[in-house]
């Protein structure tokens, strides 16, 4: 059965399903395109879905749609990155009639239908739908249920009112209402922030006297405006962090078995959805924490704040297939940190071609059984905590095997593309065979040019013409006729 580390325990565990699997992951916040770092998480998500499905285990999933309630100081894509679970905006920026549109503490759904002069509707369902075309073209299986927090704020009010009492939270007359973090003792098990270490973040100059402890959070905030709603409290718009704890005991229960995220979203996020639901519950909510490592793009971190946001779109542009993207990342555990550059993408690019051709070289041999070693030997690195550089490695080995049928090779590497998600069969029917050697000989070409060999480039295209197979290099690499 599959094992993966959980982040609250620190530790790898074996996940021990019952008749279905629930997983809940922290959707997007749709005010912009999602770039190839965010859609890191969601092939880490699809990747346990296709492990565990493998294993006849039904998987229920949900993942939320954040279009109100995530403001621009909760971004971590920023610079500077608060210190404790409290927002880091001024009493001011939240005082009764504040616009949540504007300045510190704006949603950023709002603020960004402004700048594109749309309403904050038009916006989010525009990049909700691009969204989902991204991952679609990403081969991730879609979840059973996709709550947006703007269609669901009654299950936010409701869980905030019961939170009032239980003695969990406290509302304050400008109809703000907070958590109290200081009831829930277990907080920090997720990141290992110590509440007693916990300090006002250093944006804010001095402690919110509308507190009664500086990690205390938002979870309701008064504002008046787009993507404002009525409440027991006024009228305001929801916190972030109760959102997910809202949306996840709705549609998952109060028992569900595994919670995925990205590095980033540890702390505060998680930590604060973690206090809020098992508050709510009453017991530990979520059994296993799953988060994915951060993604750097030729070396710096991928952020608006950076400049170097690379898009779905962008790849496509560059004439790389898209699903390079799922190959570069497959090629790295989930909990590493990968470096990705144009060079890694090229080169996956490579991979998922020659292996498509190479299927449907096989796929004209006589059927023959699965190779069943190789097949268990990768199943087997799926299963040891998604080692998918390890899977790789074996399904190279066996592309190489000569002592395997072509027909075996066809079925194994067909079955277990239901694990990758890489498409190998799109080629079958459609592209002319290379004749036996051909793709060993390119392949070579290729690493004598990317050594800038010329001469021995120059051979090879040589010996590739002498098999019938013409050469031709382009700016994206080498083609063949």
């Amino acid at each position: 059965m599959l094992r993966i580390y959980d982040t609250r325990t620190r530790q790898v565990e074996e996940i021990a399903p019952g008749r279905a699997v629930r997983m809940y992951t922290c959707g997007p916040t749709v005010y912009r395109y999602a770039h190839v770092g965010n859609l890191r998480t969601y092939l880490l998500s699809d990747l346990i879905r296709r492990v565990l499905e493998r294993r006849r285990v039904r998987v229920l999933a949900c993942q939320n749609i954040t279009d109100v309630g995530h403001l621009v100081d909760d971004d971590p894509d920023t610079d500077a990155e608060p210190e404790t679970g409290a927002e880091p905006q001024t009493g001011a920026d939240l005082a009764a009639g504040a616009d949540p549109g504007a300045g510190a503490g704006a949603d950023k759904v709002v603020r960004q239908a402004r700048a594109e002069g749309r309403s904050a509707r038009e916006l989010a369902r525009f990049y909700e739908d691009a969204f989902r075309r991204d991952t679609a073209t990403l081969n991730l299986r879609p979840p059973e249920h996709t709550p947006r927090a703007t269609e669901t704020i009654d299950l936010m009010i409701e869980l905030i009112a019961k939170l009032i009492e239980q003695g969990h939270a406290y509302a304050v007359p400008d109809g703000s209402v907070f958590f109290d973090v200081r009831t829930f003792p277990t907080y920090g098990e997720i990141s290992g922030n110590r509440l007693d270490d916990l300090r006002p973040a250093h944006r804010i100059d001095t402690v919110d006297p509308r507190k009664r402890f500086h990690a205390d959070w938002a979870l309701w905030k008064p504002a008046d405006g787009e993507l404002t709603w009525d409440s027991p409290w006024g009228r305001g718009f929801p916190g972030w962090h109760v959102e997910c704890s809202a949306m996840s005991l709705r549609f998952l229960g109060s028992h569900i078995d595994l919670h995925i995220g990205g590095m980033d979203l540890r702390f505060p996020h998680h930590e604060d959805e973690r206090a809020q639901s098992d508050a709510a519950a009453g017991h530990e909510v979520v059994r296993h924490w799953v988060h994915g490592e951060h993604l750097l793009f030729e070396g710096r971190k991928m952020a608006k704040s950076t400049g170097n946001v690379v898009l779905l779109s962008d790849v496509v542009a560059a004439g790389l297939d898209p699903l390079a993207v799922r190959m570069a990342f497959l090629e790295h555990r989930y909990r590493q940190q990968l470096n990705l550059t144009w060079d890694t993408l090229r080169a996956a690019d490579r991979t998922v071609r020659r292996w498509r051709t190479r299927v449907a070289e096989w796929a004209e041999s006589p059927s023959e059984p699965m190779a069943a070693d190789y097949v268990e030997r990768v199943e087997a690195a799926f299963d040891d905590d998604l080692d998918t550089p390890t899977a790789l490695r074996i399904l190279r080995d066996l592309e190489r095997d000569e002592s395997v049928a072509p027909g075996a090779k066809f079925e194994s590497f067909l079955h277990l593309d239901q694990l990758l998600g890489l498409d190998l069969s799109t080629e079958i029917g459609k592209v002319r065979v290379l004749p036996p050697g051909a793709g060993e000989l390119l392949e070579a070409r290729e690493r004598a040019r990317e050594a800038k060999d010329w001469k021995e480039a120059d051979r090879l295209r040589d010996e590739l013409a002498e098999l019938g197979v013409r050469v031709s290099d382009t700016p994206e690499g080498q083609t063949w006729a």
